[in-house]
């Protein structure tokens, strides 16, 4: 099942910066967690991979999770 979803850019004076929001339901089912750093890798210019460090995921498994 895909997800639509619309890329926003923001303009500024200086710079510009371009954003993709993940709708919750593929956040939930990635299990995605707040802070988590992710890679984007550039197949071509019709597709990205999206790249987690799965030592991260390994050690975050170890640690009680709490949220603030």
């Amino acid at each position: 099942m895909g997800y639509p979803t619309k890329i926003q850019l923001i303009k500024r004076a200086k710079s510009e910066q371009w954003y993709i929001n993940f709708p919750s339901a593929i956040a939930q089912a990635m299990e995605f967690q707040r802070g988590e750093v992710v890679e984007w890798l550039i197949v071509d210019n019709k597709k990205m991979i999206l790249k987690r460090d799965s030592s991260v995921l390994d050690s975050e498994k170890k640690k009680p999770q709490t949220d603030l």
